[in-house]
């Protein structure tokens, strides 16, 4: 990991929130951390020292810049960037998050704080590292309430699901509080499984009812076609998966899909049209939308 980071701040207005955070994670961002004051709001995202130059950074703020205009944001928003060491990068994000409820049922709990006595919710404790997911971001907050609605009838207690890009294993972790038997979860970044595979254990969830594992779709070692498909990443990855749905599906299967803009939204649903799914609903939360989909 690197020693050094990058962190960014972007002052704006709210309304570019979601265009910032969607532009972070497309440029594969370790983190972030947000503010409001009023009518402003402070973005920080934090990036390994080697993934960009100066002249790199200075093409970022003018993409943001230009975000602003084409969303008809008066105000242009204000970017600066500096070198920070790793402990620092660790300590600064870390002091914005907070405990937070999601949906009727959980409460995801930052690990390094203590558990709220007051609470009914059920406890989600997590330590993200350097892996997306902690609970903040609208896509992984409509996923996990998605993920309530179907786990809420008694029979889900036997449902086996796979969560394609389990980034922190927050939506995985999320499926076995709520009451599913097992989850089979796979993430192409050695970090995110590792980070994946530590929350499972402070969440005192054994190995064998979440299986992580590096790797796609493709690696799934499942056993057979299993009830539930979760993936929250980006449009762009989304519609590459679609096509290897059907090799861990039953007619039955349903997924949860998500990391979607709305304006991405009809492309994703085309192409799962196209490899016979259908969008149930759509929950939309900003600028982000979550497809529930099924078999025909």
């Amino acid at each position: 990991m690197a020693n050094t980071w990058w962190e960014i701040q972007v002052t704006c207005s709210p309304v570019l929130e979601d265009t910032i955070f969607w532009r972070f994670e497309n440029w594969n961002g370790r983190g972030t951390a947000s503010e409001r004051w009023g009518q402003k709001s402070l973005i920080k995202a934090y990036f390994p020292q080697q993934q960009f130059c100066n002249v790199d950074l200075a093409a970022l703020a003018l993409r943001f810049q230009q975000d602003a205009l084409c969303l008809g944001v008066s105000e242009l928003p204000g970017v600066t960037w500096s070198l920070i060491e790793e402990e620092d990068w660790a300590k600064s994000w870390k002091k914005y998050w907070q405990p937070r409820p999601v949906g009727d049922r959980l409460l995801i709990n930052p690990a390094w704080m203590e558990l709220p006595k007051d609470t009914s919710r059920v406890v989600l404790k997590l330590d993200p590292g350097t892996a997306f997911g902690t609970g903040t971001h609208p896509t992984t907050q409509l996923c996990l309430e998605s993920l309530e609605m179907r786990l809420s009838d008694p029979s889900a207690a036997a449902l086996t699901l796979a969560d394609i890009g389990c980034g922190s294993g927050i939506l995985s972790i999320g499926a076995m509080l709520l009451g599913a038997q097992k989850v089979y979860a796979v993430d192409t970044d050695p970090l995110a499984v590792k980070a994946a595979a530590e929350n499972r254990d402070l969440n005192g969830i054994a190995p064998e009812h979440i299986q992580i594992a590096e790797g796609s779709i493709e690696g799934l070692m499942v056993s057979e076609p299993v009830d539930g498909i979760l993936c929250n990443i980006l449009a762009e990855v989304i519609v590459e998966l679609i096509p290897h749905f059907n090799s861990i599906a039953k007619e039955s299967t349903w997924g949860i899909l998500s990391g979607v803009l709305l304006e991405q939204s009809k492309w994703v649903a085309d192409t799962l049209e196209e490899h016979n799914w259908t969008v149930a609903t759509l929950w939309r939360r900003g600028d982000w939308c979550c497809l529930n989909i099924r078999r025909p």
